[in-house]
Formats: C-alpha cells, structure tokens, sequence
C-alpha cells in the first residue's frame, strides 16, 4: 500500500525533535512504515542524531542542536525518505515472536463475553480468532515496557468503554480499537479484560527492562486457570511460560 498524500510529513518538535509522520490513523502500512523508517535513521548514522522512537504512525528523531540545525536534518530525512515506498517496506532485523500462554475469560477474562458480543462473535470464535492472529508490538507507551498490538481483523474495531474499570493487574489481555495491550503494571483501564498472562513486561531489576521491542510479534496460546496458576508457580523469568522464536 502506498502512503497516501500528504503524507508523509515533517515537522519541529519543541527545540530538538522532528516527527516523521506516515497517516493520521493506524493501519498497518503506516505503521511498518514508522517501523522501517526509524531503522533506516539509525542506520544512516546521521551526525548530530541523539535517538530515535516510534509511535503507532510517527518517526521520532532527536537531535543535538550544537551539532545539527532542524534545517539540515530535514533535508537528510527528507533524502531518506525518497529512498522507497516505506509503507511496504521490510520491518527491522532481530524481530522475535513470542508465543504466550493466556487464560481467556472467567475471572482471568471478566470482559471475554462483552468483547466478543460487540465483536459479533460468540466467545469461543473470539478466543479462537485471536489465537490464530499474530500481532505486532506496534509502538510501546503509557507505561513503562507496555506494548501496543495489532491490528486485528475489522471485528475487532470494538470501542472502548464508556467507564474505566477500576484496575486490571499486571499481565492483564485487554482490548479496544482493533488493538490489544499486554498490562505491565496494575492500573485503571477503559479496554475490555478478556484474558489474563503471567508475563511482566517491564523489569526494572533486569539489563533490558522492556521485553518486547517495536516489530516484535506476539500470538496467544490458550490455557484454563489450573495452567496459569502452575506457570505463575514456577516462572521466574518474567515470560510467563512463553516460547520465543527468532524472525529476522
């Protein structure tokens, strides 16, 4: 798919940024684009580029003012940008899938059922769909090591709540948007619950705090309580019985 005018499109943030962005909404085109173009600037070793970040359809580069203007990092952007058609673009080296157990619905999926009806789809065709749908670790935000995933088929184009639950604990499958989040820590939410891992997503204590990383791709495998509970037991590493495979 092409990205489509008048995208893509460059513009200053603050004293020492520029946004690089593909779409003003999420598809999967503008988001391998993100993806694919922030690989490109770090390969490029730019002079002056301090790092680089993504968001669901947005490059973000910042950049030492004593060492490069917003003028000239423009122009070498723009270069780049001319280089191909970043919407189809080949995602970045050292992706990995992770397979990883959840339990879906009951008191570890409280909001399975709902989910599912606004989907259109009885609970077990929900959990099967997504069972069988890989998705990309889209950008990473709201806290720490939180990853954004997607994008799911259009039934899954679910709004969120019209409330917040209260909490949903760490590990937590939640879902709106065509999207799902895999929860870090504990915290209030207005997307639906549906299913529960034991995998920690953040860990301070380690070297590489965030698990996943951008382009990264994540599938779930179902499980009941009793496995859950016998993972949760025995884990320590924080992948919660996951299984990971090295993609590219």
């Amino acid at each position: 798919m092409v990205i489509l005018p008048p995208f893509p499109t460059l513009q200053n943030v603050g004293l020492s940024g520029v946004l690089v962005t593909f779409s003003n909404q999420l598809t999967e085109p503008a988001n391998r684009a993100a993806l694919a173009f922030r690989a490109c600037v770090d390969a490029a070793e730019i002079h002056g580029v301090l790092e680089t970040s993504t968001s669901l359809t947005s490059s973000f580069i910042r950049y030492d003012v004593a060492l490069i203007d917003s003028a000239t990092l423009k122009k070498h952007l723009s270069n780049l940008l001319t280089h191909q058609n970043w919407g189809v673009a080949d995602l970045p080296p050292q992706r990995r899938l992770w397979r990883i157990p959840a339990a879906f619905g009951g008191v570890n999926g409280p909001q399975l059922d709902e989910a599912a009806q606004l989907a259109g789809l009885t609970s077990a065709q929900a959990v099967a769909m997504i069972a069988a749908t890989p998705v990309r670790v889209m950008t990473i935000g709201f806290a720490p090591g939180q990853p954004y995933l997607g994008v799911l088929p259009d039934k899954w184009d679910i709004p969120r709540q019209s409330h917040l639950t209260k909490s949903v604990p760490e590990g937590a499958l939640v879902t709106a948007i065509r999207q799902l989040i895999v929860f870090t820590a504990a915290t209030p939410t207005g997307w639906r619950h549906i299913a529960q891992t034991a995998f920690r997503g953040f860990r301070p204590e380690s070297s590489m705090p965030f698990a996943f990383r951008p382009g990264d791709e994540l599938q779930f495998v179902p499980i009941d309580a009793a496995q859950l509970d016998e993972i949760r037991a025995r884990d320590t590493s924080g992948n919660g019985g996951a299984e990971i495979e090295q993609m590219a």
